[in-house]
C-alpha cells in the first residue's frame, strides 16, 4: 500500500486532480486483487469507468498537444508520460534550488563534506585527512589549490586498473576536455557527476524553458545534433573518450527526436548530420533544433545550405542519398522508414528557392526554440544564427557547465544576457579574485563572500576527484538569488593574449574584432582565432611581438590595409595596456590574415582528431598555442 500511496501523490502533484482520483479507485482495486479479495461489484463498475475516464484525460490532453498525423500512439504516449515525469521532477528541483540559495554558506559545506566522507578511505583521502576535516576553513588549510599536473599520475594508475586511487568507485569513462587551453585533460566521470547533471541541470531548466515558452510543453519533435562518439579503451577497459551518451541509448529518449536509432549508429559526422537533416525535413512540424553549443547547429545550416537538392531529391523519392558510407544492415533500417513524399518536397523547394534568410522558421512554421550555448567562445555563431538562419527563433543557453560537470543554470530564458545561478549541491566552489590569478596558491574566496561587480576564477571541488581544482574560467558576478551568485562567463585564462604581459582576453578582443567587421562594408563575421607571433617562427618573418589574426568573412574576398588596421585601432581604444605597449613599439601592429571558405571547419576537424574529442563537446580555440594549427591557417589565407 505505501508504494500504491506514492503512485496517487505523484498523480496529483504530476497530472490533474480528476485523473488523480480515478488513480485512487485503481490503486485501490489492485490492493484488493493483491491480498486476494473478492471485488465488490460496484468497485469493479468503478474501475471500469476510471480507466475510461483516465485514458480520456490523457488523450484530450495529447490531442490539444498534437501537430503531425504521423506519430503513432505509442511514440506519443511514452512522449507525454517522459514530459510529464521531467516536468515533475524539474519542479521538485527548482524548489529545492531555490531553498539552497537561502543558506548557501551552510548548504555548500554539506556538498564539501559529504564529498570527502565519501572518498576519505581512497590513497589520495588518507593522503589529505579528508575523515579530519571538519569544516570549508579546515579543507582549505590542509588541501592546496590544484591544477590538472596534480592529477595527472593518479588519473594514468587508475586508466591502468588502481582502485580507490582518488575516488571510491570505478569511474564510468575518462572523460577528455577539449583542449582549449592547451593539451586535452583526461578526467574521471562518475555515476554521481552524471546524476547530478541530470537532476540540478537538465529538469531544472525544463522547468524555466516551459515557463518561459509554454510550446516547449507539446509534443512536438526535437532535432538533435549529435554525434555518437568513437571511444577507446584504458588498459583496465575504461572507456576513454568525451563525456557524452547518444540519446539512441534510451528508447523513451528516441521518441523527443527526429532523427531515428540507426543514424546514431553512423560513425562519420558527415553522414550523420545528412541523416539529421534529412529526418528533420521530413517532420514540418519540428518544435526544437537542440546542441550542446551553437556551433554544431550553424555549421548544420551552412551543410543544409550546401546539400538542400540533395535532401529535397531524396524526401521525393523516399530513399537514402547513395552518396552516404553507410553499413548496408543500418541502411535498409533507414530506408524502411522512408516513403515517397512528393508534397513536402515541393514545399522544401519553395522554401530553398526563396533563400535562406529566415529559413528556419519557414522550413518548420512550428519551431518555437533553439536550445543551446551560445555564450563565450559560441556567442558568434549565435548572433550569425539569429540574424540569419533562425531569425525570429527565440534562443535559450540553458546550462553553465563543463567536463568537470553542472556549474549553473540560466533561470531567464527570456532575457538576452545569458546568467548562470551557481548550483550550490553541484559543486563546492571557490573564487580567485582577478588580480590574483598569477598566484600559484591564490587566497579564495567562498560563494558567501564574493561581491556583486567583481571578476573571479572558479576552483572547484567536484563529484569525481577533483579537490580545489582551477577549471581556468574567469565569470563576472552580476547579482545574487538570495544568497547564490548569479554570474556570466567572461573568458578562459588559457585564451588570453599576451605577448608582452598586456592580457587581452576573448570577450575583449572580440568586442573590438565586432567593432571593426562593422566598419567594413558587406563583412559578416565568420569565424576567427588569433596567434601570438612568437609561435610561428621564421614562417611570418622578424618583427616586433605582434597579434596574428585570421579571420573568416562572408560578403567580402579582399582586405584592404586600411580595414586590417582598423581592428588595432580598435582594440587600442578598447584596451588603453594594449594601446600603450603601441605608442611604445614594444607591440607590433596586428597582422590580419581572411582565410578562405571553410577553413575554420576544417581547422576543427584536425583539432577534434589531435584530442580525442568529438563535435558534441568541441569548442573553436580562440588562441591558437600550437603552431602547427596557425600554419594551417596560413595556408588558407586569401587575403
Amino acid at each position: 500500500m505505501v508504494r500504491l500511496k506514492s503512485v496517487f501523490r505523484m498523480a496529483v502533484s504530476r497530472f490533474h486532480i480528476d485523473l488523480a482520483l480515478c488513480f485512487a479507485v485503481l490503486c485501490v482495486a489492485v490492493a484488493i486483487i493483491e491480498q486476494n479479495q473478492a471485488m465488490p461489484r460496484p468497485l469493479l463498475a468503478a474501475v471500469a469507468v476510471c480507466s475510461s475516464a483516465g485514458m480520456a484525460f490523457i488523450w484530450r490532453d495529447i490531442s490539444s498537444k498534437i501537430k503531425s498525423e504521423n506519430r503513432t500512439l505509442s511514440s506519443l504516449l511514452s512522449q507525454y508520460v517522459a514530459g510529464k515525469a521531467i516536468g515533475w521532477l524539474g519542479r521538485r528541483q527548482r524548489k529545492k534550488l531555490e531553498a539552497d540559495t537561502v543558506n548557501v554558506k551552510r548548504v555548500q559545506e554539506e556538498t564539501l563534506l559529504m564529498r570527502l566522507r565519501k572518498h576519505a578511505d581512497t590513497c589520495y583521502g588518507k593522503q589529505y585527512d579528508f575523515s579530519l576535516i571538519k569544516d570549508c576553513h579546515d579543507f582549505r588549510a590542509r588541501h592546496p589549490v590544484t591544477t590538472y599536473e596534480h592529477y595527472k599520475e593518479l588519473i594514468r594508475r587508475i586508466a591502468a586498473g588502481e582502485e580507490k586511487v582518488i575516488i571510491a568507485e570505478k569511474p564510468l569513462i575518462l572523460a577528455m576536455t577539449s583542449g582549449t587551453s592547451g593539451s586535452s585533460a583526461m578526467l574521471l566521470s562518475t555515476k554521481d557527476t552524471n546524476t547530478e547533471f541530470f537532476l540540478q541541470g537538465v529538469t531544472v531548466c525544463v522547468d524555466a524553458m516551459q515557463q518561459a515558452f509554454p510550446a516547449s510543453n507539446s509534443l512536438q519533435r526535437t532535432t538533435k545534433f549529435f554525434y555518437t562518439p568513437i571511444l577507446r579503451q584504458s588498459e583496465a577497459g575504461i572507456p576513454i573518450g568525451p563525456n557524452s551518451s547518444t540519446p539512441a541509448s534510451s528508447r523513451h529518449m528516441l521518441n523527443l527526436y527526429t532523427t531515428p536509432a540507426p543514424a546514431f549508429e553512423v560513425k562519420s559526422e558527415k553522414d550523420t548530420l545528412y541523416l539529421h537533416l534529412l529526418f528533420a525535413l521530413k517532420d514540418p512540424t519540428v518544435g526544437t533544433l537542440e546542441s550542446n553549443f551553437a556551433s554544431t547547429i550553424f555549421y548544420a545550416f551552412s551543410a543544409l545550405q550546401e546539400r538542400w537538392q540533395e535532401l529535397v531529391e531524396d524526401i521525393e523519392q523516399g530513399k537514402v542519398s547513395s552518396a552516404l558510407d553507410l553499413d548496408p544492415t543500418v541502411r535498409a533500417r533507414l530506408e524502411a522508414l522512408m516513403k515517397p513524399d512528393p508534397e513536402r518536397a515541393a514545399q522544401l523547394r519553395v522554401h530553398f528557392q526563396d533563400g535562406f534568410q529566415g529559413i528556419g522558421r519557414r522550413l518548420w512554421p512550428y519551431l518555437h526554440l533553439v536550445l543551446a550555448v551560445d555564450s563565450g567562445s559560441n556567442q558568434i555563431y549565435g548572433e550569425m544564427l539569429r540574424e540569419n538562419y533562425c531569425e525570429g527563433v527565440p534562443f535559450y543557453s540553458p546550462f553553465y557547465a563543463a567536463t568537470e560537470g553542472l556549474i549553473g543554470v540560466n533561470l531567464w530564458p527570456l532575457e538576452s544576457s545569458r546568467r548562470y545561478l551557481l548550483c550550490p549541491r553541484s559543486m563546492f566552489c571557490e573564487f580567485v579574485p582577478e588580480n590574483s590569478l598569477d598566484e600559484e596558491q591564490p587566497h579564495t574566496l567562498l560563494m558567501d563572500e564574493v561581491k556583486e561587480g567583481c571578476s573571479y576564477e572558479l576552483v572547484i571541488t567536484n563529484a569525481s576527484g577533483l579537490f580545489r581544482y582551477r577549471i581556468g574560467d574567469v565569470v563576472k558576478v552580476v547579482g545574487f538569488r538570495n544568497q547564490c551568485p548569479i554570474v556570466e562567463f567572461q573568458y578562459r585564462r588559457g585564451q588570453m593574449l599576451s605577448v608582452r604581459g598586456e592580457k587581452i582576453s576573448e570577450h575583449l578582443f572580440l568586442g573590438a574584432l565586432k567593432k571593426a567587421v562593422a566598419q567594413w562594408p558587406g563583412a559578416q563575421l565568420v569565424d576567427y582565432c588569433c596567434a601570438e607571433s612568437g609561435i610561428l617562427g621564421d614562417s611570418i618573418g622578424g618583427s616586433d611581438p605582434h597579434y596574428q589574426v585570421f579571420i573568416e568573412l562572408k560578403g567580402v574576398r579582399n582586405l584592404t590595409e586600411e580595414q586590417r588596421y582598423k581592428l588595432d585601432i580598435c582594440l587600442q581604444q578598447d584596451s588603453a595596456v594594449y594601446k600603450s605597449f603601441r605608442i611604445k613599439g614594444s607591440i607590433g601592429p596586428m597582422r590580419v590574415q581572411l582565410v578562405a571558405h571553410g577553413a575554420f571547419k576544417e581547422l576543427s576537424k584536425q583539432m577534434m582528431a589531435s584530442s580525442n574529442t568529438s563535435p558534441n563537446t568541441f569548442k573553436m580555440h580562440r588562441v591558437l598555442r600550437k603552431k602547427e594549427y596557425a600554419d594551417f591557417l596560413l595556408q588558407k589565407t586569401v587575403s
